[in-house]
């Protein structure tokens, strides 16, 4: 099994890398949309998982173990092959998704390519089973049940005003966390503000 490549990136299209290694080998590897790229000819190391179907035999890329593992975990899934596990990792990163089930948000998922309500629903529970016995979950900081409705709106028009799903949970996290009785409005400017700060 081909678990890790390193090499030279020698050409990018709109869904693969191909990475030529030092044996004089090229391998066409498929990577999330989000993954960052060094320049043409620069080198490059992926952890990879390698999936094997009946009409063809594919190599998948990511810049972590952990995104790799995730990746395997989501292909486990009823209803999601490979391509739609990248897809999902093209949008979130692994900490998104324990922070999706964490909160509950059922509908995350639609956000997916391709994804649908009632698709995204099923695979969010079976999600939220997987992630059940994952020990990291608990090291996210996230608020309070009580809050959890103020969190995600606020989190929604943070979205919306164009920051990063991860940035901004983790910036709300904190705000609520000092100051658990904020409304929706009061948590959106406070996070603004913190990330005004962090600049």
């Amino acid at each position: 099994m081909i678990a890790w490549l390193e090499g030279k990136l020698l050409q990018r299209t709109a869904q693969s890398i191909l990475i030529a290694t030092k044996n004089g080998v090229g391998y066409e590897v498929f990577i999330p949309q989000s993954m960052a790229l060094p320049r043409l000819d620069d080198d490059i190391s992926v952890y990879t998982a390698f999936v094997v179907r009946e009409d063809a035999q594919e190599l998948f890329g990511f810049s972590t173990f952990e995104e790799r593992e995730t990746f395997k975990m989501l292909t486990t899934i009823n209803r999601v092959g490979a391509r739609t596990a990248l897809a999902i990792l093209s949008v979130y990163k692994p900490d998104d998704l324990r922070r999706i089930v964490a909160q509950d948000d059922v509908n995350a998922l639609t956000k997916v390519s391709g994804i649908g309500k009632q698709t995204g629903q099923k695979i969010f529970l079976e999600l939220k089973y997987k992630f059940k016995a994952d020990t990291n979950l608990a090291s996210i900081n996230l608020p309070g049940s009580a809050n959890t409705g103020v969190f995600n709106d606020a989190l929604t028009g943070l979205l919306n005003l164009g920051y990063d799903n991860q940035s901004a949970g983790e910036v709300l996290s904190e705000v609520l966390q000092k100051e658990p009785d904020l409304d929706v409005g009061e948590a959106l400017r406070a996070a603004l503000k913190a990330m005004a700060k962090n600049k």
